[in-house]
């Protein structure tokens, strides 16, 4: 009934064939989610507010002022607990180390002398009691001749001139005694110096010891390490950059500790307990419910009106809730955790309240 067209082709252009495909799966992920959505109106019990992923942020940075020489990881990398990610000039740093350590010799060795110093002293007062001693042992004899004398001399026993003699060699040992005792004194003195120069010298040892203590720990934070296990969110700064102290290297997240931030008002925040049950669909994995726990719930509004007089006006007030989800859960998806994703979150306001069917949990630690 129809002439047949002759050299005639019916073709679809290339981008035809594309739009067509994009269109068709398209309407099967819509009719998907319509069918997952349908009939998805929480029972009573629950509540729901939107939120973002969020994640506690990590500044990797500098404590002293250096130049950045190495950076040895790149934004998105994972990294773990004490890994070195960067590290800092520290020519100046092992300069003043070599100094100090060389100081600590000094200081060691002025120990020595002054311990050297010491037991010479005390050898001096040794030989200093027993000149003592000997001037003692003097005195007494001295004394002696001079009682035999005082005794004989009137009677004309003895010469009047040896009486004089034994008075006056008396009066010379009891002073040779004097200055024995006046050479001990001073060789106790002596002494007390020379442990005092000890004492001096040990704590100059142990303040170059600190010195170097210090050095090395300043050396050591030179090498920026994770504080924690995380992800490499953004790189700060790059080679040869000199920085101040403080100054940013690299910012981590840390994906030990990701929970989502949502809000609720006045009526339904008052009924989350700290601890309950919530459970978070992502809206770029709506096929997944994941598990949480309500760990925070804020004690003043964050959104509220001018002025509050009214009950329909605090009914307004919406509080913020913080939900982390299982350490476990991330651990194990690790590689799939992202800040930032939009979603849902559904808390469970009664303890006796059953999930309904389509936020069944998909995934479990």
């Amino acid at each position: 009934m129809f002439p047949k067209a002759e050299g005639i082709e019916m073709k679809f252009p290339g981008r035809s064939w594309l739009f067509l495909l994009l269109v068709l799966l398209a309407l099967a992920v819509g009719y998907y989610l319509w069918d997952r959505l349908a009939g998805q109106e929480l029972p009573p019990g629950f509540a729901s507010g939107n939120g973002r992923i969020e994640a506690v942020e990590i500044d990797v940075s500098t404590k002293t002022p250096g130049r950045v020489v190495e950076i040895l990881v790149r934004e998105g990398d994972f990294v773990e607990p004490s890994q070195v990610l960067a590290r800092m000039d520290t020519n100046v740093l092992e300069a003043q180390l070599r100094e100090a350590q060389a100081q600590l010799r000094r200081a060691e060795i002025a120990v020595e002398a002054a311990r050297s110093t010491v037991t010479q002293r005390e050898a001096e007062r040794a030989a200093a009691e027993a000149v003592v001693a000997q001037r003692e042992a003097e005195l007494d004899g001295a004394q002696s001749r001079l009682v035999r004398s005082q005794e004989l001399a009137p009677r004309g026993t003895v010469p009047v001139q040896r009486l004089d003699d034994d008075r006056a060699l008396a009066q010379s040992a009891r002073a040779a005694v004097s200055a024995a005792q006046a050479q001990v004194a001073a060789a106790e003195a002596a002494i007390a110096a020379a442990k005092a120069k000890i004492i001096d010298a040990e704590a100059e040892v142990e303040a170059v010891k600190a010195t170097i203590q210090r050095i090395e720990a300043d050396i050591d934070d030179s090498y920026l390490r994770a504080p924690r296990a995380g992800r490499v969110q953004y790189r700060v700064a790059e080679l040869g950059e000199v920085l101040p102290a403080g100054g940013r290297v690299l910012n981590l997240v840390d994906l030990g500790d990701v929970y989502m931030t949502f809000f609720l008002p006045t009526a339904e925040a008052g009924r989350v307990a700290i601890g309950s049950e919530v459970r978070l669909v992502m809206d770029a994995a709506p096929e997944h419910v994941i598990p949480a726990r309500a760990t925070f719930v804020a004690d003043v509004a964050q959104f509220t009106p001018r002025t509050v007089e009214t009950t329909d006006e605090r009914l307004k007030l919406m509080f913020r809730i913080r939900a982390r989800i299982d350490p476990a859960l991330l651990e194990e998806y690790i590689t799939q955790v992202k800040t930032g994703l939009p979603g849902t979150a559904y808390v469970r306001l009664e303890p006796e309240a059953k999930w309904p069917e389509w936020l069944e949990l998909t995934l479990q630690p």
